[in-house]
């Protein structure tokens, strides 16, 4: 069980930091965020199926796996659209340091309502995790900016990705981890109509290989990514998976770029 959760959270960590790496590119390349959503959620297709094929075609239908599994892939989605939005009208090097303190919540609720404790050094670990969170991407020197729509936006982004990490751990307890998947791949799809009316499509759009070809190359990482989260979950606690993934990732990121 121990070596399962450190194993699973690694590789979570490693597949997110590389794709942080190399995740804007192709928006360098003319292809806007909101297609990068897109291709993202239709890559979160072939590991779903390849999952769904791994349980023999069963998935949990009861209530609370549906509503639980749906709320992880709709609080995911959703705050991604609310970011999009946020980086419209406030600066990024806000934005991202407070949308980055989700893990806080997922702890908080963790320690909370799920009675998830740690050691001493645990304990350690998650602070100093959680305060080198904002540092990442705050950039101080910047002009002032007021507070306006885009704070807003941000915490509740915040409190969405918070939320979407408590409830897969809370899913985990009476859901295989095929069907919160496949209900989280679910509800990124869903939201591709949104995604696809935030996009200005009179501004020029990259189409070749730079754009939604290497695109997918790049979030297929992402998708696998998500995949190991929720093994990551099954088998560890909340409140240390996720700063620990929520750092390691942004860290390596870094390093690599």
């Amino acid at each position: 069980m121990q070596s399962n959760w450190l194993l699973y959270t690694l590789i979570t960590t490693g597949l997110w930091g590389l794709w942080g790496a190399f995740t804007g590119i192709p928006s360098e390349h003319g292809f806007p965020d909101t297609l990068i959503y897109v291709v993202w959620a239709l890559t979160m297709i072939p590991p779903a199926v390849f999952v769904l094929d791994r349980a023999g075609w069963r998935i949990d239908r009861d209530r609370r796996s549906v509503v639980l599994g749906l709320a992880v892939g709709l609080l995911g989605a959703g705050g991604q659209m609310l970011l999009f939005r946020a980086v419209q009208s406030g600066p990024a090097y806000l934005i991202f340091p407070i949308v980055s303190l989700s893990p806080a919540l997922t702890i908080a609720l963790s320690f909370g309502l799920l009675g998830e404790r740690t050691g001493k050094l645990g304990v350690a670990g998650i602070v100093l995790a959680l305060c080198s969170l904002p540092l990442f991407d705050l950039q101080l020197g910047q002009a002032g900016q007021g507070m306006g729509l885009w704070f807003v936006l941000a915490l509740l982004v915040l409190v969405a990705w918070g939320l979407q990490a408590y409830f897969i751990k809370l899913a985990n307890a009476g859901s295989s981890a095929e069907s919160i998947f496949f209900y989280m791949a679910l509800g990124a799809v869903a939201c591709v109509p949104v995604a696809l009316a935030m996009t200005d499509f009179s501004q020029p759009i990259n189409w070749g290989w730079s754009g939604p070809g290497l695109s997918a190359l790049i979030q297929v990482l992402n998708a696998i990514r998500a995949l190991t989260l929720v093994d990551a979950f099954r088998y560890g606690k909340a409140l240390v998976v996720s700063p620990l993934v929520n750092a390691g990732a942004p860290l390596l990121t870094a390093v690599l770029s």
